[in-house]
């Protein structure tokens, strides 16, 4: 959700009651990440306020911790003020990270596409793992969630959230019964009136299908999903995209002029064949709500989505 998510979107996903994100990165200049914590935090409370039996749900920060975020100092720092409940981190696992967020009473989550990366993210002091499995949008892995949640869970009894191609309460509930604690979605909400994305990407979304997207490093250097769309409008070929073996985000002159990964070249899941159309997060909660609740009636549970994950 690089670009796309904002406080508003983080907000009315809080207040429906699933926990909403967004990167650190995406508030620019930088000092707009204090003014954005400020607005999401004193938001939630207001609405907690005025709504004690609905509380909000917490909110989450998405912190790349590569060596290449030269911001990742600073935004800690802002991060650990505002106490924010959940953080999620990316391209690497750091212990002193971890610490910081466990210094002021929050939690860490961490990105992983194999068993032996969430080893090492556990062994750093990660508390829980978001098992990015194929399909998913943006940076992903290649290994089923079947695969994947059977080795995590054969060694880690955590919290851990599943991504890739989750798009509906069905979906939801797999998740869950595969051994995850939580469905990570992230593409659908693309195509809310709250995400900060063009009209054209959100109708993308919403008209395309696991077809429409392709898997490439080579606009960042590291493996993702993007929409065929935007790759064509910049000018390139989806079906033969070089592979970056520099790993850095290139590209030839004369072909993409000046399209760029996340704004021109947009991130997408496979699972975007089941959004078939633009709905404001609250009506798109509810949906997710009404069929997870379905599934899980036809297998005999009665529990609805946002009491499920009360009880995780």
């Amino acid at each position: 959700m690089f670009i796309v998510s904002q406080p508003p979107l983080v907000i009315e996903q809080c207040k429906a009651g699933v926990v909403g994100s967004m990167p650190a990165l995406n508030a620019r200049p930088a000092e707009q990440l204090k003014e954005w914590l400020e607005e999401i935090t004193l938001t939630l409370a207001a609405h907690n306020r005025d709504f004690p039996s609905q509380p909000a749900a917490p909110f989450a920060i998405n912190q790349i911790v590569h060596k290449s975020n030269d911001r990742l100092a600073d935004d800690m720092e802002i991060i650990a003020h505002f106490k924010v409940p959940l953080v999620i981190t990316s391209l690497g696992a750091r212990e002193e990270i971890n610490e910081a967020v466990h210094a002021y009473g929050g939690m860490v989550m961490h990105d992983i596409i194999n068993n032996t990366f969430a080893k090492k993210a556990i062994d750093k002091g990660a508390d829980g793992l978001i098992a990015v499995a194929a399909g998913a949008g943006g940076h992903a892995g290649v290994k089923s969630p079947f695969a994947l949640i059977q080795e995590l869970r054969q060694w880690f009894d955590g919290p851990i959230a599943l991504s890739g191609s989750i798009a509906n309460g069905n979906s939801i509930l797999a998740a869950q019964a595969m051994g995850a604690d939580f469905a990570y979605m992230g593409s659908v909400f693309i195509a809310t009136e709250e995400a900060r994305a063009s009209d054209v990407y959100k109708q993308a979304i919403v008209d395309g299908t696991s077809d429409d997207v392709v898997y490439s490093n080579f606009f960042t250097g590291v493996y993702g999903n993007y929409l065929k769309t935007s790759i064509r409008n910049a000018g390139l070929d989806p079906e033969n995209l070089p592979v970056n073996h520099e790993k850095t985000m290139t590209f030839s002159a004369g072909q993409a002029g000046k399209a760029k990964a996340w704004k021109d070249i947009w991130g997408s899941g496979q699972g975007i064949g089941a959004v078939d159309q633009i709905l404001p997060v609250k009506k798109l909660v509810d949906k997710l709500n009404r069929e997870y609740t379905a599934a899980r009636l036809r297998l005999g549970y009665s529990s609805n989505l946002v009491t499920s994950m009360e009880k995780s």
